[in-house]
């Protein structure tokens, strides 16, 4: 199995290779990169600028069927996203769709009022991607605060976690 990595002409330029590498040393799942141009993104509220997580997750599904993929997907973008409730996410998933959504807004330090860090952004769109595609393979939220599949409420949290499975979760994978 491969997981394609689709990353909006938008988002930070020159990070994508590093993001898919480090994803796949996260999962051990190689990864496809694919640019976005001619994509066409639904659900954009120009009042509230930001994107509806779910239309987002409802464009790759259409990708997926066009494209004839079967792997996980994972759309990098750089706008806010939101989650059905109108909360602002990292990311979100649609396990049963095998896709996955995860925005970079958040994720950068400029966001916070903190000095702009390539590093730190590309650890932390590799550590979100990984957890949204861990869902996309059957795996669940996990209580282990350094593990990739815990659910970081704040930025702090995230950059908690480490790079990697803990092993229950690495054996839920490799069971899976």
């Amino acid at each position: 199995m491969r997981f394609a990595l689709y990353w909006d002409h938008r988002s930070p330029a020159g990070l994508q290779r590093p993001v898919q590498r480090r994803i796949e040393g996260i999962l051990g799942i190689e990864g496809d990169l694919v640019e976005t141009n001619g994509l066409l993104l639904t659900g954009f509220d120009p009042l509230r600028r930001e994107y509806s997580a779910s239309s987002l997750l409802t464009c790759l599904e259409a990708v997926r069927r066009r494209e004839g993929l079967h792997g996980p997907i994972l759309l990098v973008v750089p706008d806010e996203i939101v989650a059905p409730g109108g909360e602002a996410v990292f990311g979100l998933a649609r396990p049963q769709r095998g896709t996955a959504v995860v925005s970079t807004v958040r994720l950068q330090n400029g966001w916070y009022g903190r000095e702009p860090s390539d590093d730190a952004l590309v650890d932390r769109i590799a550590k979100e991607g990984a957890h949204e595609i861990g869902h996309l393979v059957g795996l669940e939220h996990c209580p282990e605060p350094e593990c990739v599949m815990f659910a970081p409420r704040s930025l702090d949290e995230l950059d908690r976690k480490r790079k990697m499975l803990c092993r229950a979760c690495e054996a839920r994978l490799g069971a899976g």
